[in-house]
């Protein structure tokens, strides 16, 4: 019955129709019975229609029984706004495009923040997980050995797992193709509840030592690389030159524990000596790359677990004490104490990275909804305006005034729905584009940008808010109409509409506010990212090309791979167009880094001194390839070797701050080695300083060891190529010249220039952004004040066309107009400074080179947007001045 009643709704012609025939019916059957009762058939009509009541009352009471009255009524309320909006295009184009651009710009930022930090894993039960870290640090990584303790001891969670990241090469020789996945524990999968869609997972029992190389792969990886082929399972593929057995694909909606990251691929932490024998880290007690999660027991909470921890960890970091370090060292390593950290999200880099980032694109994007939201708010005051005798003939006619007000409110929730609608898409579209800024060419960035149930309700419960604060003003004005005045104002009796239209300026007066804090938010963050794009890096970028490489799968002997790298950086210097070449263990400006605890005989340090310095491994050349220059002292040359007396080079801030007051070429500094013993390096050299990790950090203490010198390390090498043609154009030449050294060489390219670049993600995103969405509100703003002053123009007609009559001069009037233009542009602008200076400090841990309340930004930005609201007024203006006052009078 309900649902008949529903439908009745929605074919209210049909409705009629039924009830009519019914009725007729009914009249029909009354008419018959008199005649059998002897009335003649024409008095039996008549009879039978006087007997039956009023149709039209009968109808209308009948039609209401069989429909729901209240949704009726809003389905009326609904098509009357349709057909209201569809014969007012322009102001239903101008509205909905302000309102999809705000809803799209909010919605596209939450897709995002929702993927970073709302959303929750695809795995069972996450609310029941915790990940493993020190009460001091927060989450932190372990080592293997430390795992092993925590797997096999006592431990008081109802299961745990352990990873970390494992990259390879697919590319058998020539440019890598570099993937990216997981060294898991064999407990990963079934801790976590997930399932494979082909297949097995990994389980405990391929978790031990001696175990054979094995994978399971994503459902993403299988599908891009493999074309969702069934028959993968059971073949073996080869990750850097090892071959390893695919045994299963993963349930296609598990993509790993990190927002951020989708590993392509997952092995157990046995098959290390298989797949990654350089590393060795599963004795290794110094190699910390392992992040632990446990999942609580049922009726357990966090505080008991973390007491239990508290007992267990002693034992766990005695059996483990790492035999190389000192002993200071060692007794401050067993006084850690693991503790047990709810959240899981301190696990992304991602996450980290850009949280803030996206937290203040949101309080932008939201700014941006309420100047559009006031911007609509005035067209539908206008509009309003212009439907005042409308509005009053139905209160004449017996409407209530909140019925008026209920259909103004419906216009705008339609409104209102259909820019959420193309606000959705607007979103869809926005946030796969900026995703691209997050990614960089080492990792790329995924996330999971679809429209989820809680970006759906984001989107409906901010299309409604809009409703519902565009639509207050001219809603409120329904409630106050007079219906005599409004029946009776015409012409020149209408000025008082004037006065009526001070809500409109007030919104105004709020749109230049709240743009000037976003022009001033724009400018702040543009010349922010200008000021760390402009500082000296200290190193020159410009026609750099890095070939990273590794030959240490050729041959596991020190001198032999050392003579390959010596072999192959002088086939890339022979290159035509390589001005200079070297090799190094990192280059500038790169997410991994190496430091140590430097020591400087005869120097003392004091409590609390920094003795922190940063290590990197070059070659003789590194330092004019990169364009850094030799302060004094001596380079690197091929007499640096092993055997010889091993030496060091010194950036200037090592120099000042481990040399103070005395000569540095000729001292000594030496770094830590097994069982507390120390390795000596006699200083050769000092180098300009130079980034290290960050453009925004200021100069690091750097030492500069040459890598001909070191047989322990096996990792990869950087290659870095200067050259006069571009670094592009020598990437088939790189690839040839290191194919004639190792014919299976593998390389993966870099332009120096674009690394920088990429550092920039955060910084460019911000600028980028804050600039477009400035430049939107300033239009809006002016749109806003355009709009507003045409009306109040368009209701003085009559006055402006007498006061020209009577001889007042054409600037008169104009730069009256210009003085309440002026007007509202100074309170707004007051009203936005104070925004300004309330709120800019939000941002301040974003800027580097500027303060929050930085005067010539603040200055500029009041320019620009004075400016910009000048002009908008000036038309309206210009128009008033030029009105023919007779064709004014006339029309009227």
């Amino acid at each position: 019955m309900w649902l008949r009643r529903i439908l009745n709704v929605f074919r209210t012609g049909g409705l009629s129709s039924d009830i009519a025939r019914e009725h007729e019916f009914h009249i029909a059957e009354r008419e018959d019975d008199l005649v059998a009762h002897g009335m003649p058939r024409p008095q039996a009509g008549m009879e039978a229609r006087r007997r039956f009541g009023h149709r039209g009352t009968l109808r209308e009471a009948t039609r209401d029984v069989d429909i729901i009255t209240s949704l009726d009524s809003l389905w009326r309320d609904v098509r009357y706004a349709a057909r209201t909006l569809v014969a007012s295009r322009g102001f239903t184009l101008v509205a909905v495009a302000s309102l999809a651009l705000g809803i799209g710009a909010n919605t596209a930022i939450f897709t995002l923040i929702n993927a970073v930090m709302l959303r929750d894993l695809p795995v069972r039960d996450p609310q029941t997980l915790v990940v493993l870290g020190r009460q001091d640090s927060g989450v932190e990584e372990y080592t293997y050995p430390i795992w092993e303790q925590v797997r096999d001891g006592k431990h008081p969670f109802e299961g745990v797992l352990a990873y970390g990241d494992l990259s390879v090469n697919l590319a058998d020789a020539g440019e890598e193709r570099p993937a990216h996945g997981l060294w898991v524990s064999g407990s990963f999968f079934e801790t976590l509840g997930i399932r494979s869609t082909r297949g097995r997972l990994l389980t405990a029992s391929d978790d031990v030592r001696g175990c054979p190389a094995t994978a399971v792969i994503s459902h993403a990886f299988w599908q891009s690389q493999f074309g969702a082929d069934p028959r993968m399972v059971g073949r073996t593929i080869a990750f850097s030159g090892h071959p390893v057995e695919i045994v299963g694909v993963a349930d296609p909606s598990f993509g790993g524990l990190e927002a951020g990251r989708d590993p392509a691929f997952f092995v157990p932490l046995c098959a290390q000596p298989l797949v990654s024998p350089s590393s060795a880290f599963l004795e290794h007690r110094s190699y910390w790359f392992l992040r632990i999660i446990g999942r609580l027991a049922p009726q357990q909470t966090l505080v008991a677990a973390n007491a239990a921890l508290q007992l267990a960890s002693p034992a766990w970091y005695s059996n483990t004490v790492p035999a190389d370090w000192g002993a200071d060292n060692q007794k401050d390593y067993l006084t850690n104490k693991v503790t047990a950290f709810e959240s899981l999200g301190a696990l992304s880099g991602v996450r980290q990275s850009y949280s803030g980032a996206l937290l203040i694109l949101m309080a932008i994007v939201a700014l941006v909804l309420l100047i559009a939201c006031a911007n609509v708010a005035n067209l539908m005051l206008v509009r309003a305006e212009a439907r005042q005798r409308e509005l009053a003939v139905r209160v004449a006619l017996g409407a209530g005034r909140l019925r008026v007000m209920r259909q103004l409110f419906t216009e705008g929730l339609l409104l209102a729905l259909v820019g959420a609608t193309l606000g959705v898409a607007i979103a869809y579209q926005g946030s796969h584009a900026l995703l691209g800024f997050l990614s960089s060419t080492r990792q790329s960035v995924w996330l999971d940008l679809s429209i989820d149930l809680r970006v759906l309700e984001f989107t409906a419960g901010t299309a409604v808010v809009t409703a519902v604060l565009f639509g207050m003003a001219p809603a409120w004005r329904a409630l106050r109409i007079d219906p005599h005045d409004a029946l009776t104002a015409h012409g020149r009796g209408a000025t008082h509409a004037r006065s009526r239209f001070g809500i409109g300026k007030v919104l105004v007066t709020l749109q230049v506010a709240l743009s000037l804090v976003l022009v001033t938010g724009a400018a702040l963050l543009l010349g922010s990212y200008r000021k760390v794009a402009d500082v000296d890096k200290g190193f020159d970028a410009s026609n750099v090309l890095i070939a990273e490489t590794n030959f240490r799968w050729e041959n596991s002997r020190p001198e032999a791979r050392q003579e390959l790298e010596r072999q192959a950086l002088a086939r890339l210097r022979a290159i035509p167009g390589v001005s200079t070449a070297s090799a190094s263990f990192r280059i500038p400006l790169e997410s991994r880094g190496w430091s140590d605890l430097i020591d400087v005989p005869g120097l003392t340090f004091k409590k609390g001194d920094d003795v922190q310095v940063w290590v990197n491994l070059v070659l003789d050349g590194y330092f004019s390839t990169m364009g850094m220059r030799m302060v004094t002292g001596r380079d690197y040359s091929s007499a640096d070797r092993v055997g010889s007396p091993s030496v060091a080079i010194l950036n200037q801030e090592a120099a000042k701050r481990f040399f103070a007051g005395r000569a540095a070429i000729g001292g000594t500094v030496r770094l830590p080695a097994e069982n507390g013993a120390f390795r000596s390096f006699e200083v050769v050299g000092v180098v300009s300083d130079a980034a290290y990790r960050s453009l925004r950090e200021p100069p690091q203490a750097q030492l500069f060891l040459s890598l001909a010198q070191d047989t322990a390390y096996d990792g990869t090498v950087n290659y870095a190529l200067k050259s006069s043609g571009g670094a592009p154009a020598l990437k088939s030449a790189v690839t040839a010249a290191l194919a004639e050294v190792v014919p299976r060489a593998s390389v993966n390219f870099r332009e120096m220039e674009r690394q920088v670049t990429e550092t920039l993600r955060t910084d460019r995103l911000l600028a980028t952004l804050s600039v477009f969405f400035g430049a939107l509100a300033l239009l809006l703003a002016m749109i806003g004040l355009y709009g507003t002053m045409s009306y109040a123009i368009a209701t003085r007609r009559a006055e402006i066309g007498i006061r020209l009559a009577l001889g007042a001069a054409p600037e008169r009037v104009s730069s009256g107009v210009m003085r309440e233009v002026s007007q509202l542009l100074a309170v707004g602008l007051a009203l936005g400074l104070a925004g300004v200076l309330a709120t800019t400090r939000l941002a301040e841990s974003f800027l580097f080179g500027v303060t929050p309340r930085e005067p010539l930004v603040l200055v500029g930005s009041i320019v620009v947007l004075g400016v910009a609201t000048l002009v908008a007024g000036y038309l309206p203006a210009r128009r008033a001045a030029q009105m023919d006052p007779m064709q004014a009078l006339r029309q009227d």
